[in-house]
């Protein structure tokens, strides 16, 4: 029936799909899929608006917005109104802080008291060994020096107060920069114990934050963003217009692109054979052979062995000589794939509203980061003991302990939103991981569903549905939500085993031998290639639930069978399209950086004066938003040709199945994939198909 298949052993993966005469593209009459993980879904993300509601009533926005001092008081709310900024008794201590999450997740807090104050200091000041004998109302309250913590009292001796940390024992000149006092790069700095002459003040500023200058970049960052985003925008729809050209013209260059990939890539390995012999040669007449070498953890010494180049020679010449053999021999299927390539263009000619449905995916998983990010401002208080909490505005006394002093560090445990914070966060991850997924899956079963309609019409543009994509859309949320959650939530578990095993292996990664090392490799190998393979599966099985309106397990079935049926188109296909797509991507995001750089760098001149160069602060700032700009516009529309380019394969495969060209039975593909097969339709031409 229909075609030859790749391999012989079909009854191994199932029999080819029996003609059927009611079927005319994706199934209109369907009904809910997986119907228990629809339900499953929507109790969890009902959980999940319930968790949602935790978080803004028990989480704290203010953390990430507002500098908090030592007693857990926000500067600039409350009774700290008048006092926004947040003074460091001694930025130095900040030197052996604090990575990125500690930073996060403590407010930029250093091992130092902290106090809100109402101006950061701007002379330098120390305490002299005369001042020791003096009250702090003498030495701080009179020269209106107020830097001391809260409720430090005006009759305390100074020495008292600096044993117990609540004054600073020196003022720097700084400047308030994100709501915190950072000092000057020209102060001096103080000789006082515990700070060595060694010791700079960049060094404690850049344990706190990673320069100095933090506000002066973000200002010079905004000026800059200020002064060329429009041009930005311009590079932007650059990106937009070579991406949607390379696309439609694909129908036009897609073979003679193919070729001269293809040749390039040979080009590339022949090259690479000339230049390993070389290499070889020169080391073979020095006579610097491996022997003399022996075995050596300095890899970059095995560069200068002949044995090195030799092998390295033989591995080109392999690819080489296996490459030659598979345009040999698979050039049918290769004509085949690049036939499919062309018609995917032409369907996304007709269908141009799918270009842009990357956008909703992109707003919809923006939504979800956004709302994950908000359940992250759950405070982090589970670690804090019950039954040792302290007053922050006590200071204790004991001569046993120097420097002891209650700071603000958590919340108690003994609510009931604390005693199962972990648990919620742990929810919160599952919900980011499965939402995310969820969306990619809707976008790509909507998509599917349109080009479906697009392959399975048999007259051309006329039998193609009105707004296809948006039918598509509808059916896929009404029928089948449970289906692309089931997938989703499979692929989430992999995932979230990956992250799992990635944190195993960074918290014991510097007490491992190199047994458990290998091993631990070897689980994250696994994991990776089982991630990689889900996703091709789950991409298929839409493909199919687009297509018949089955569940997913059914869906995910038939797509393996039909796909292990064509294994070798399969490989040829897929490896033409990366081919392709990782061209057009080097193209679009290429030719955006260099014009970005030519332009923003202003080495283009003779545009007149409304095109001139703006001047900027960091050249490579527009450059690299441009670039990375272009990248994303270039996945999106290239993940909408690939999604098609595989949806059309799927439908190509069935219909050989299907059909024979009979005029009961004929083919839907296009004339070009007919000719490369040596297959016809006995239709006679202006005949329509059956209804």
């Amino acid at each position: 029936m229909g075609a030859k298949q790749d391999g012989d052993g079909d009854e191994a993966y199932g029999k080819p799909v029996k003609y059927d005469p009611s079927f005319q593209g994706p199934i209109k009459n369907r009904s809910c899929t997986d119907i228990i993980c629809c339900v499953l879904f929507f109790l969890f993300i009902l959980g999940y608006i319930a968790v949602g509601t935790v978080a803004w009533l028990y989480g704290d926005p203010r953390q990430v917005l507002y500098p908090r001092n030592s007693t857990g008081a926000y500067c600039g709310m409350g009774t700290n109104k008048d006092k926004p900024y947040l003074l460091y008794f001694n930025i130095f201590s900040c030197i052996l802080a604090t990575n990125i999450i500690t930073v996060a997740k403590d407010g930029l807090q250093c091992p130092t008291p902290q106090v809100c104050v109402s101006s950061c200091p701007e002379v330098s000041w120390v305490v002299k060994k005369d001042d020791f004998s003096l009250t702090v109302g003498e030495v701080f309250y009179a020269a209106n020096r107020n830097f001391c913590l809260p409720g430090v009292p005006s009759n305390m001796l100074v020495l008292e107060s600096l044993q117990q940390e609540l004054c600073p024992s020196f003022l720097l000149p700084s400047t308030p920069a994100l709501g915190r006092c950072f000092p000057w790069y020209n102060s001096t700095v103080p000789e006082l114990p515990g700070i060595s002459s060694n010791t700079s003040i960049a060094q404690g500023i850049s344990g706190l934050l990673d320069s100095l200058n933090a506000r002066d970049i973000s200002v010079k960052i905004f000026e800059d963003f200020a002064h060329s985003w429009y041009w930005i925008l311009v590079a932007l729809g650059v990106a937009l217009v070579l991406s949607l050209l390379f696309v439609l013209l694909l129908r036009l260059v897609a073979g003679p692109l193919v070729l001269v990939l293809i040749v390039g890539v040979l080009g590339v390995l022949a090259y690479g054979i000339y230049f390993c012999w070389k290499e070889y040669q020169v080391l073979r007449d020095r006579g610097a052979s491996i022997t003399q070498l022996g075995f050596t953890t300095n890899f970059s010494a095995y560069r200068s062995v002949q044995e090195t180049w030799l092998a390295a020679l033989i591995v080109l010449a392999v690819l080489e000589g296996l490459l030659l053999l598979m345009l040999i021999f698979l050039r049918q299927r290769i004509r085949i794939a690049i036939a499919l390539l062309k018609e995917a263009s032409k369907a996304v000619g007709q269908m141009m509203s799918t270009m842009f449905y990357p956008l909703v995916t992109f707003v919809l998983l923006f939504i979800c980061i956004v709302y994950w990010a908000m359940l992250a401002l759950l405070p982090n208080c589970e670690k804090v003991p019950v039954n040792t909490s302290c007053d922050p505005t006590a200071q204790p006394m004991n001569s046993s302990c120097p420097g002891l002093m209650c700071v603000f560090k958590g919340y108690l445990s003994t609510g009931l939103v604390q005693r199962f914070l972990f648990n919620l966060q742990i929810y919160g991850v599952l919900g980011l991981f499965w939402t995310l997924n969820w969306v990619i899956a809707l976008g790509q079963c909507v998509l599917a569903g349109a080009f479906a309609s697009f392959y399975w019409a048999f007259h051309k543009p006329r039998d193609i549905p009105t707004f296809p994509l948006s039918a598509a859309f509808i059916r896929t949320l009404r029928y089948h939500t449970g289906s692309l959650a089931f997938g989703a939530l499979i692929l989430s578990l992999v995932q979230i085993a990956r992250v799992i095993l990635e944190y195993i292996d960074h918290k014991v990664r510097g007490a491992q031998n190199p047994v458990a090392r290998c091993i631990m490799c070897c689980f994250k190998c696994c994991l990776w290639c089982l991630e990689k393979f889900i996703k091709f599966l789950n991409r298929n099985a839409y493909i199919m639930i687009a297509i018949y309106g089955k569940n997913f397990c059914v869906s995910a079935k038939n797509a393996l069978k039909l796909l292990m049926r064509n294994i070798v188109r399969v490989v040829v296909l897929d490896k033409v399209t990366d081919l392709l797509l990782f061209f057009g991507k080097l193209l679009v995001v290429g030719g955006v950086g260099v014009l970005s750089f030519f332009f923003f760098t202003g080495r283009i001149s003779g545009l007149g004066k409304n095109f001139e160069s703006p001047h900027l602060n960091y050249y490579w700032l527009p450059i690299m938003t441009s670039i990375l700009g272009a990248y994303v516009i270039a996945s999106g529309f290239f993940s909408v040709f690939g999604m098609c380019v595989d949806t059309l394969f799927l439908c190509f495969l069935e219909d050989l199945e299907r059909n024979d060209g009979s005029p009961d039975r004929p083919y839907y593909m296009s004339k070009a994939l007919l000719k490369i097969l040596g297959k016809k339709n006995e239709t006679p031409p202006g005949n329509k198909r059956k209804k």
